[in-house]
């Protein structure tokens, strides 16, 4: 909505026509008409209140005009004093005076189809009013003072809002017509408000306690009267100066229609003379365009010069904001094939996932054969196993003793540089004393400590939990897409463009929806250890010594041994393949059906998928790659085996983070932004419903609204940046 409005101007005939009737009105001998309807006024000009007020003018006549307001600026009331017919219907009015009651000589105000609210309490004051007419308006009520017109005889209320008539109204003995909506009456009832006026007044009346007069014994004296005195409530008025009122009525109009003959031929001598004015005008105006055309021709030169030089420059910026909306179309197009290769990704995982239950629930069943008694924990390396659950903590304490300098320096890294610089020293020292601690030590702490124990069980029960790793992943990859979508929207809002808007909208709401979705999955996955855990507690209340070295141990072994034995006969080229590929989930399947790096050189993609391989674009890579290890192996001399009586440690070992995703590498890396609101820090927090990343930590934790879209914040969502 604009804050400012230009007043409206009226056309050239509605101007031409005020003039006429202002001239018009102003002549010797004109009648007491004031006509200005159909003027287009947005109010009444100051001269037709001075021509109201020095004429004494009776009639005033304002309809169909834009009217907000009747009385303009520096106006006074008074000056309608003489005014007996006001008609302002088909305007804009909200509200009427509320000094409307000066008018004490008007006997017709017509407002229809206006915009009233309310009518002043001082129209009671109009005691010579006889019509009143507020249809089609947005009344409510009406005011009590409506009692006080005693020469009130038609009342219009109808196509309003009013439900109820005012009490008051019985005192108005001479109404004969009363108009309005009997289907929205309240009071009074319908059935009596659709019988008539006479009906409502003897409803009325009798509510009143009042005897109810027909409004013809009232009439005769309200019609006679003419000055500012009121009607005599006499239920019996003079007949006799009927007949001379009629003569005088039928006198009045013969003078009437004098008049208007003679306004007709003073109005045919001022068109003439309107004419010649109009031949005068018509010379001047042809003396002026003749100048006019000789300054229309210096101005098109220049304006000529202008437009070429501004054409130019459109050029310019139109080839300029082609180039941008291509690369933008360009950018677009790359984030719907990543997002189309995640959605395919998170179908391939939820397949994987009826295979990984399928083999868990094998695992509880070969545990539950394979149950390791006391006598034979005692043969457990039991030092080798400790020295990996001290291995286990001390990275979990190193991640989080890194993570908390982390956050500390980008928090103070402004203000307090030095400060912060002294802490991470600390800090560091700490890390390093701690990595120093004697070994010895910390597996006899360990072995003595339960509590120790058990984090480690619980830690590595998380690391090795492959639903929950698979899970990890592709949070981060959805991170990773909602902050580029972000800046991509950031851009575009700074270049003004809004192509492609519902695209990347539409984008944004199906990570935000699946982000959720996994976030579920990986709460839920976390409940499910955590009873897992639970259970294994409450097995170790029986006092076995050592019983979370046993669970640790067995966890390092949770596959069951067939299985192992199967997957330890594969190729190690091979699982460092489907590890690269991130296709390490079919594994299984591998060792299931004794699949070597030879036997791939001769199957093909058909082969690969009746095994149970189902995407085909990771068939053909398994495939390519595979061909590529053994054209490489023949290429070099065959290396010495290692002795077969060499025993392998049984601690965990680390398989290779750096999982290739199914995205280009290049774009997973988190691109930073800057905090929309501070534009200090870094944007760390993910906003959902909506998926944008925006703001830092700090300045989220006020907002309940997102700075972008203004959409409510249902949850926050913490993002770390790899360095």
């Amino acid at each position: 909505m604009p804050l400012f409005f230009r007043k409206r101007k009226p056309s050239e005939e509605a101007r031409k026509r005020l003039e006429y009737q202002m001239c018009l009105a102003k002549e010797a001998g004109a009648d007491d008409i004031l006509d200005i309807s159909k003027c287009e006024l947005s109010e009444i000009p100051f001269g037709a209140f001075a021509t109201c007020k020095v004429l004494q003018k009776k009639v005033l006549i304002v309809h169909t005009n834009h009217l907000t307001s009747l009385l303009p600026k520096s106006c006074s009331l008074l000056s309608l004093a003489t005014i007996k017919v006001l008609d302002l219907h088909d305007n804009q009015l909200t509200a009427l005076p509320d000094d409307i009651g000066q008018l004490t000589a008007l006997q017709v105000l017509n407002v229809e189809r206006n915009q009233l609210t309310y009518l002043p309490r001082s129209i009671g004051n109009l005691i010579q009013l006889q019509t009143l007419n507020v249809k089609d308006n947005r009344l409510k009520e009406l005011p009590d003072t409506l009692g006080e017109l005693r020469s009130l005889r038609t009342l219009d209320i109808s196509e309003s809002e009013i439900q109820r008539l005012p009490q008051m109204l019985a005192h108005v003995r001479t109404l004969e017509t009363l108009s309005l909506d009997a289907s929205s009456m309240v009071y009074p009832p319908q059935e009596v408000c659709g019988a008539g006026t006479e009906a409502i007044q003897q409803f009325l009346c009798k509510a009143s306690g009042l005897e109810y007069y027909p409004p013809s014994q009232y009439l005769l004296p309200v019609l006679e009267q003419d000055g500012a005195e009121n009607s005599r409530d006499s239920p019996s008025g003079p007949t006799d100066r009927f007949s001379s009122e009629e003569v005088d009525w039928q006198n009045r109009f013969s003078d009437y229609e004098k008049r208007k003959e003679q306004k007709m031929l003073e109005k045919l001598e001022f068109e003439r003379r309107l004419e010649l004015g109009q031949r005068e005008h018509a010379q001047l105006l042809q003396q002026s365009n003749s100048q006019k055309d000789e300054i229309l021709q210096t101005v098109k030169e220049e304006q000529s010069r202008l437009e070429q030089g501004l054409s130019e420059r459109q050029r310019y910026l139109d080839a300029e904001r082609q180039r941008l909306q291509e690369q933008l179309k360009q950018t677009e197009q790359n984030i719907s094939n990543r997002i189309q290769k995640l959605l395919q990704e998170n179908q391939r995982q939820k397949k994987s996932s009826e295979i990984l239950k399928s083999l868990e629930n094998e695992r509880i069943r070969m545990e539950q054969l394979m149950s390791i008694t006391q006598e034979e924990t005692e043969n457990l390396r039991r030092r080798e196993i400790a020295s990996a659950m001290q291995q286990m903590l001390t990275e979990s304490c190193n991640s989080r003793l890194i993570q908390m300098a982390y956050e500390s320096q980008r928090q103070n890294l402004v203000q307090q540089a030095c400060s912060s610089m002294a802490e991470m020293d600390e800090r560091f020292q700490q890390i390093l004393s701690w990595q120093q601690m004697d070994q010895n030590k910390a597996i006899s702490q360990i072995l003595q400590e339960s509590a120790m124990q058990k984090a480690a069980f619980e830690a590595l029960q998380v690391k090795k939990d492959l639903m929950h790793r698979q899970i990890r992943k592709q949070i981060k990859l959805i991170e990773t897409e909602l902050l580029q979508l972000t800046q991509l929207e950031l851009k575009r809002k700074s270049l003004d463009t809004e192509a492609l808007q519902e695209m990347i909208s539409e984008q944004r709401w199906v990570l935000s929806s699946l982000l959720q979705q996994l976030l579920k999955e990986k709460t839920q996955r976390e409940e499910e250890l955590r009873e897992i855990l639970t259970e294994l507690e409450a097995k170790s209340e029986t006092k076995q010594e050592n019983y979370w070295l046993i669970q640790y141990q067995r966890l390092l072994n949770q596959k069951p041994l067939s299985l192992k034995l199967q997957e330890e006969g594969l190729e190690r080229q091979l699982v460092a393949l489907l590890v690269e590929l991130s296709a390490e989930h079919y594994l299984p399947i591998f060792a299931h059906h004794r699949i070597s790096l030879d036997m791939l050189s001769r199957m093909g993609p058909g082969d690969l998928a009746k095994v149970g391989v189902s995407e085909a674009g990771l068939r053909h890579q398994i495939l390519r790659r595979a061909q590529e290890l053994l054209d490489a192996t023949r290429a070099r001399p065959e290396l010495p085996k290692p002795p077969q009586g060499e025993v392998l440690p049984t601690a965990p070992e680390e398989l290779p983070e750096a999982v290739r995703p199914s995205a280009p590498c290049a774009e997973l890396e988190a691109q930073i932004s800057e905090c929309v609101v501070c534009l200090e820090r870094e944007a760390q927090m993910i906003f959902l419903n909506c998926g944008h990343v925006c703001c830092c930590q700090q300045c989220c934790q006020p907002l309940r609204t997102c700075p972008l879209c203004r959409q409510d914040i249902a949850q926050r969502l913490r993002i770390y940046h790899s360095r």
